[in-house]
C-alpha cells in the first residue's frame, strides 16, 4: 500500500494539503503526520472500494447477471436500489474500521516485502495460495460463528434479506459483517509474507470474487470452487456452503450442500414453478431458522 499512496500523495494529497494549509494560514500536515496519513488513506481507501463496487457490480449486473431472476418471488420491490443503499450506508464505517490495518502495514510491522526475489519467484504463487486457503478457512468460521443465535439478527441477518442476490448484495451488509469478513485479508500479512504487488493484486481480485458470487450467473459446475451457485444456496437455504471461494471446509465441516441442477440450467431456475417451490421451501424453513437463532 505504501507505493500507492506514494503515487496519491505525489498525484494528489501533497496539492490538496497545501492547499488546505494555505486557506486555514497553517503550516501543511508532513507525509509522515499520523493525522495526515489517516486521513489520506480513509478517503483513498472509501473512494477505491466505492468507484470498484459501483463499477464492477454494475458492469456484472449489466452484462453478467440474469435478469429473469428479479421476477423471483423472493426478489424484493426495488431489490437493487436498496442494495446500493445498504452498500453506501456501510462502506464509510467499514473504512473507518480498515484504516489501523493499513496504518500498520504503512509503518513496517506487517509481513509485506518489496524484493521479487527475498523468498525466490516460487514462493509468490505459493503464498497466493496461502493467502486463498487461510482467508477461505477463517471466513467460513467468521460466517458460520455469524450465523449463531447471539448474533446473527444483530449484524449477518440484514445481509440475508437478499434470497435472490444482484451483484450489488455484493457489498450490502451490516458494516460490522463486512468488516469482520474482511479481517483475514488484512491478518494474512502479519502471519507470512507476501510481495507488495501479489498482496495488491489478490486484494483487487477478492472484491471482484465478492461480486461472482452475487452475479446469479453459473458459469461451471465444479465441486471444489465456491461459485456463484454454491452461494446461491447459502442465500436460498441459510445454513449451507459458508466458504468465501472454495467448498474445502463446507466439506470438512459438514456444511455443504451440493447445487441442485436446476441452478446451473437458466430455463430451468428461471420456471415459474421451480422458483415457486424455492419459494415454498424458503417459508416453510425460514420461521424455524428464525425461531431457533433466537431461543438456541
Amino acid at each position: 500500500m505504501d507505493v500507492v499512496m506514494g503515487y496519491m500523495d505525489t498525484y494528489v494529497f501533497d496539492s490538496v494539503y497545501n492547499q488546505a494549509a494555505a486557506l486555514t494560514s497553517t503550516t501543511p500536515l508532513p507525509r509522515d503526520s499520523l493525522l495526515r496519513q489517516s486521513l489520506s488513506l480513509f478517503v483513498f481507501i472509501y473512494a477505491y472500494i466505492v468507484a470498484f463496487y459501483f463499477g464492477t457490480a454494475g458492469l456484472s449486473y449489466r452484462y453478467i447477471y440474469d435478469k429473469k431472476q428479479e421476477s423471483h418471488p423472493k426478489f424484493l420491490p426495488r431489490q437493487k436500489l436498496l442494495e446500493m443503499a445498504c452498500a453506501s450506508r456501510a462502506l464509510p464505517t467499514i473504512t473507518l474500521m480498515t484504516v489501523p490495518w493499513i496504518l500498520a502495514e504503512l509503518h513496517g510491522y506487517s509481513l509485506v516485502y518489496k524484493e521479487w526475489t527475498k523468498y525466490g519467484y516460487v514462493y509468490l504463487g505459493v503464498s497466493a495460495v496461502m493467502f486463498i486457503l487461510f482467508t477461505d478457512f477463517c471466513i467460513y468460521w467468521v460466517h458460520r460463528l455469524q450465523h449463531h443465535p447471539l448474533v446473527y439478527a444483530k449484524c449477518h441477518k440484514l445481509h440475508h434479506k437478499w434470497i435472490v442476490c444482484t451483484p450489488y448484495a455484493s457489498h450490502a451488509f451490516h458494516p460490522v459483517d463486512g468488516y469482520l469478513q474482511s479481517l483475514p485479508y488484512h491478518l494474512a500479512v502479519f502471519i507470512f509474507p507476501m510481495h507488495e504487488y501479489v498482496y495488491l493484486a489478490l486484494f483487487a481480485f477478492v472484491n471482484v470474487w465478492s461480486v461472482m458470487i452475487h452475479d446469479g450467473e453459473y458459469m461451471a459446475s465444479n465441486a471444489v470452487v465456491n461459485g456463484a451457485a454454491h452461494h446461491t444456496v447459502h442465500h436460498l437455504y441459510f445454513n449451507y456452503n459458508y466458504g468465501q471461494f472454495t467448498t474445502l471446509f463446507d466439506r470438512l465441516f459438514n456444511t455443504y450442500r451440493k447445487p441442485s441442477q436446476e441452478i446451473y440450467d437458466r430455463s430451468r431456475r428461471n420456471s415459474k414453478t421451480v422458483q415457486a417451490a424455492q419459494a415454498q421451501d424458503i417459508d416453510t424453513a425460514l420461521p424455524t431458522l428464525e425461531t431457533s437463532k433466537k431461543t438456541q
